[in-house]
């Protein structure tokens, strides 16, 4: 008996050595390769990497102020993307491993200093990108060679090799790679796996994949109960050529007002992009690239130009419909906005040398139904038209102002640049969020906004209204000429001429003024003896890094530049140099002078031969830079210089006057004069001077 259990015991032991041995060797196969990781270089920026989402390593002595950087925590894609990481505090300047994410443009990048590198402010980019611990996220495979969009030869490392590659409009970088596994479950995800195939070159950016959203049939009943908010009630058959407001009955006073119509006719079809959750503004660390912003229409189904009409010339805009598809608006009444639209399309004269026009429906969300280079006349664009479909939904005319600011009048999309930016809101009744913040941000980013209310809100319902007066505080001017009510939905043809005038009056679209295209400014620099070569040099790249802010041409901002000692020379005027890259060039060849310090005279002298000549329609500025107390008076002068509308700041160093800075600079002394102690610290003054100018602009009276 002892014999036979000794026996059992030793099997036992024996199957148990076999089994744990087994495990470990399957542990082993088991075991995920290792993720190579590229390296790339200080200067790269992340506007010339395709992927989308990607780990990369960073080398030393990336901090450093010729890797410039735009934004704070979110940041401008043709910023160097390592000292982007040092500026947020991922790595330090010994390098490291970091992880990128590309996200939607913003309208705003604000400058800061951290970490020791110094990050520009920028009004407006097309793309941004986030940076966070280089550390791979669940359920997403990353590439280990990176894709990059370049027209040169590139210089690879491969080892210890270097390859030169010819490239087109995207390319790979070569590295040793090893192989790495996809998990074995993928779970349900927005979140595109980043790839590294040859991307074609009209897209840069691959598209998310989202669920199909189930279509099904609800009751009134039922979706009266998902759709809270000030809604109101729209009957379902016609009376009439009006709506009256005995027609609104309030049904849940609690939960708000809400239309009587059928929901499952009006839902979308299981082929619409899914709706994705959040703004970019409002993203948190550890979110997917594909969790911000929201999906377009046009991304899932692009439409190829069936033909292209030069269009109706004497109106060149780039045009924005944001179409009301919310439940309040009723099935016929959104069939009459349809028709509306095409009215305008036809009677715009849609083309490649007129307007071209894109549609944004919104709800809850809104969504892009197709963009500004979808439709090239006017009758694939009324057919389209007849297409949409109705969103539902609340009517969130903030959100959707939003989006279009972020998201469409971009170069992908068909912006031009040159055509004035105009979005045209069609709202029933009155919006359900806020407008105005919303609002001024698209206003600052240079759109102009109309709005077109049909059936305003009655005495009795104005209580429902979540921000009163909102037209005026969304469109571009108060005066009237942006806004237009209509009474019926059934009399909205009759503004369709109206409407198309007023658009196509560009000399009026003047919200397409920014704070960055609208100027004529003249920097009048201080070449006496006492600043001294290597400090001239200072001041000049002082000079140029505030000109590169702002868009430069012969129609936008203009730049001139004055040199003074006991004398003055005009070193080239506004109409000189109508390029940004032939002002930065003009600014580098100025040599210095040396001598003595006049600078009211200067003053004077750029009053006379610089100022005199600006553009009527262009706000004069003045920076004037200096290290000294001048010979001269320069009260008098800086006067005379403020009644003829020139806006003056001063910039002061080392041993300038403070109280001469403030005479020369315009009221208020503190918002327009600015003083460091050295030629070295010019650099921090850059963001604050833009801002300060951007600031003023954006405070002018808008009746």
């Amino acid at each position: 008996l002892l014999t036979m259990k000794a026996t059992v015991i030793a099997t036992f032991f024996g199957v148990f050595l076999i089994c744990t041995y087994a495990a470990k060797e399957a542990t082993k196969k088991t075991k995920k390769a290792k993720l190579y990781v590229p390296q790339i270089d200080c200067d790269v920026k992340a506007g010339k990497i395709i992927n989308p989402e990607f780990i990369a390593k960073c080398p030393p002595g990336c901090q450093d102020v010729k890797y410039r950087v735009y934004g704070t925590d979110i940041y401008a894609s043709f910023s160097s993307v390592c000292n982007a990481a040092i500026h947020s505090g991922i790595i330090d300047n010994t390098g490291g491993k970091i992880l990128v994410q590309k996200v939607a443009g913003h309208s705003g990048y604000r400058g800061s200093f951290s970490n020791g590198v110094r990050s520009l402010s920028l009004p407006r980019w097309r793309e941004s990108f986030l940076v966070s611990e280089g550390k791979p996220r669940k359920g997403v495979t990353y590439p280990s060679t990176l894709e990059y969009s370049s027209s040169k030869s590139i210089a690879v490392k491969s080892g210890n090799d270097h390859v030169t590659v010819p490239t087109g409009d995207a390319v790979h970088k070569e590295y040793h790679t090893s192989p790495v596994p996809t998990p074995a479950t993928q779970m349900a995800t927005t979140t595109p796996t980043p790839t590294t195939t040859t991307t074609d070159p009209s897209t840069t950016t691959p598209k998310p994949t989202t669920t199909p959203v189930t279509t099904r049939t609800t009751t009134i009943a039922a979706a009266a109960k998902t759709r809270p908010g000030l809604h109101r009630v729209r009957d379902i058959a016609f009376r009439g050529t009006s709506t009256s407001a005995s027609n609104r009955n309030i049904l849940r006073p609690n939960t708000g007002i809400q239309r009587q119509e059928p929901v499952a006719a009006f839902r979308r079809a299981a082929s619409s992009p899914a709706h994705l959750a959040m703004e970019t503004d409002l993203w948190k660390p550890g979110l997917s690239l594909f969790d911000t912003g929201f999906s377009s229409k046009e991304e899932l189904n692009m439409k190829p130009l069936e033909s292209i009409s030069q269009g109706n010339p004497n109106c060149k805009v780039d045009l924005s419909f944001l179409m009301d598809g919310s439940w309040s608006i009723g099935k016929r009444r959104f069939q009459l906005q349809k028709q509306f639209l095409s009215n305008v399309a036809q009677a715009l004269g849609i083309g490649s040398a007129g307007p071209l026009m894109g549609i944004v429906q919104y709800g809850n969300d809104p969504s892009t139904e197709f963009n500004l280079k979808t439709y090239a006349n006017s009758r694939d664009l009324k057919n389209a038209i007849e297409k949409i479909p109705q969103k539902g939904g609340l009517s969130n005319v903030g959100k959707a102002l939003s989006f279009v600011n972020k998201n469409f009048f971009l170069d992908a999309n068909g912006n031009r640049g040159g055509a004035p930016n105009v979005v045209v809101v069609v709202v029933d009744g009155w919006p359900t969020d806020r407008v105005e913040e919303a609002s001024r941000l698209a206003r600052e980013s240079g759109i102009n906004i109309f709005f077109v209310t049909v059936e305003a809100a009655a005495e009795s319902e104005k209580q429902n209204v979540m921000e009163p007066n909102f037209v005026d505080k969304a469109v571009c001017r108060t005066n009237g000429f942006y806004s237009i009510n209509v009474p019926s939905w059934f009399s909205l043809h009759k503004v369709v001429q109206p409407l198309v005038k007023r658009v196509c009056d560009t000399e009026r679209l003047v919200c397409s003024k920014t704070c960055l295209n609208s100027a004529d400014i003249g920097f009048v620099i201080d070449g006496s003896s006492s600043v001294g070569t290597g400090n001239f040099r200072t001041v000049l790249q002082f000079v140029a890094n505030i000109s590169k802010e702002f868009e430069i041409s012969d129609t936008d901002t203009r730049i001139g530049a004055v040199q003074y000692t006991y004398e003055q020379r005009l070193e080239f005027s506004f109409d000189k140099y109508s390029t940004k890259q032939d002002v930065l060039s003009a600014i580098k060849r100025i040599s210095y002078w040396s001598g003595g310090t006049s600078t009211g005279a200067a003053i004077s002298y750029a009053t006379e031969q610089l100022f005199s000549r600006s553009k009527p329609n262009k706000r004069k500025i003045m920076i004037l830079i200096t290290d000294g107390r001048s010979y001269d008076d320069v009260r008098v002068p800086a006067m005379a210089a403020h009644q003829n509308g020139v806006i003056a700041y001063s910039v002061g160093v080392a041993w300038a006057a403070q109280d001469e800075l403030e005479a020369i600079a315009t009221d208020p002394d503190k918002e327009h004069s600015f003083f460091v102690d050295e030629f070295d610290n010019l650099y921090r003054f850059v963001n604050q001077l833009i801002q300060n100018i951007c600031t003023e602009f954006n405070s002018q009276p808008r009746n």
